[in-house]
């Protein structure tokens, strides 16, 4: 570790693992969460208003949102998304981590209760699940909430303190207290430490630095998403044809609705949450770099024999052969760059740029989440097997992309954020990068 770092930063990261840590995780985790849920919902939601609010008694077939409607419903949360992590991920790197963390939550809050409360009604159809989809709206408010209250007991990240407002003392007291050690302020240092780090987004120095890295952090993120919400946003027309629910025709509003949410429970099981947690095991051994490349490749894999198998696949005795691809495709996207392409962002670049950088390729994600929800999606409305074949195809030639892409980040393990980013006083050449590969 480098002798020009802050008191402060040595501090952080040498510091043994304690109830701070724990605290910091759980709210970043439900920060996450949060997200998540407000995001994802839409694609039960948007089925469910469509079999509300478009009923029609006299063709006996369950209501379905019009296509110009239902790609407004899942846009505005895409484009409000996407405008969202620009905007407050440039506030968080001039006003501070908590305080725009917390505007940001508190808006959440708001408008998830807002939004259960809009006006509609649905007296021809099943009242009970008009009620429904308010519930599930409404309820994304909680977690926001309970986020803010810990978010604000904790001060503000001793790197933002020292780094960005200048103030060294003030952020060895906060991180003194919370880590429960002494920690000498470094005042004087920090002029010097500043100075050396003094350049914007759209120099010369930033591009020679971290040009590369941007490129790299947005152009995989875009790519992954294009791919991961092709599959989330269409889950709901996939499941009927994997065997895990009925077809609409046969159930009601409210049992679909159960059985899709049971459905996606058990992709998220036996996918999902084993890929998260096989990246929380090995990332520090294999590295951010490795995980990455390979689930971009195996996503890339299961996707072609997905595309060229569809038929074959999707028959009634085949339906688990495609159940396991779907869930394994899942499962390295998550021990993969669904995992790292958010890790990345947040270690490649230095403290006073970090915000708006993760901000630039969160939003690059978003991108491509569009094109997967309006592009692929909408190529396939008809359902028509050839493109459906045609889209998968596609999806795995992104998904190689994406492992290409990969080589313009490096890795980040075992290092401190001074280091990565150079801050310290290092800068990383090609060579030490090609050694970080090794």
């Amino acid at each position: 570790m480098s002798s020009n770092n802050l008191a402060v930063l040595n501090a952080l990261d040498t510091a043994r693992t304690q109830w701070y840590h724990v605290t910091a995780i759980v709210i970043a985790g439900m920060g996450f969460f949060t997200d998540a849920y407000d995001l994802f919902c839409i694609s039960t939601i948007s089925k469910l208003l469509g079999r509300l609010y478009y009923y029609d008694p006299s063709s006996k077939k369950p209501g379905k949102l019009p296509h110009n409607v239902n790609n407004f419903v899942i846009g505005v949360a895409l484009v409000g998304t996407l405008t969202g992590q620009l905007v407050f991920g440039w506030l968080g790197d001039k006003l501070g981590r908590k305080k725009v963390y917390g505007v940001t939550l508190i808006l959440m809050v708001i408008c998830a209760i807002c939004s259960g409360l809009s006006f509609g009604s649905s007296a021809q159809s099943e009242p009970e699940a008009d009620f429904m989809w308010r519930i599930v709206l409404m309820i994304g408010a909680l977690p926001a909430l309970l986020t803010y209250y810990w978010r604000m007991k904790m001060p503000e990240t001793g790197r933002y303190t020292a780094i960005i407002e200048g103030n060294a003392k003030q952020a060895a007291i906060d991180m003194g207290r919370v880590l429960e050690i002494e920690i000498q302020a470094d005042q004087d240092k920090l002029a010097q430490f500043k100075s050396a780090n003094n350049y914007s987004l759209f120099s010369k120095e930033f591009f020679h630095r971290h040009g590369l890295h941007l490129i790299g952090t947005a152009t995989t993120w875009f790519l992954l998403d294009i791919a991961f919400y092709s599959q989330n946003l269409t889950q709901k027309d996939i499941f009927p044809t994997m065997g895990l629910t009925n077809k609409d025709v046969e159930v009601s509003a409210l049992r679909e609705v159960f059985e899709t949410s049971r459905a996606m429970f058990v992709i998220a099981l036996l996918g999902t949450f084993p890929g998260y947690w096989f990246t929380v095991v090995f990332i520090e051994s294999i590295g951010r770099f490795y995980i990455q490349l390979v689930g971009f490749f195996m996503m890339s894999v299961f996707m072609l024999i997905m595309g060229f198998k569809y038929e074959y696949l999707r028959q009634e005795e085949h339906k688990w052969v495609f159940a396991a691809l779907y869930g394994l495709t899942f499962f390295f996207a998550n021990f993969g760059p669904n995992s790292t392409t958010f890790v990345l962002p947040a270690e490649l670049f230095p403290t006073r740029l970090r915000s708006t950088c993760h901000a630039i390729s969160a939003a690059s994600g978003k991108a491509g989440a569009m094109i997967g929800a309006f592009g692929v999606q909408s190529y396939t409305l008809d359902e028509d097997v050839n493109k459906i074949k045609r889209a998968m195809k596609f999806l795995a030639f992104t998904n190689m992309l994406g492992f290409a892409c990969t080589f313009l980040v490096t890795e980040t393990k075992g290092r401190s954020l001074e280091e990565i980013s150079g801050e310290d006083g290092g800068v990383e050449n090609e060579s030490q990068r090609a050694a970080n590969h090794q």
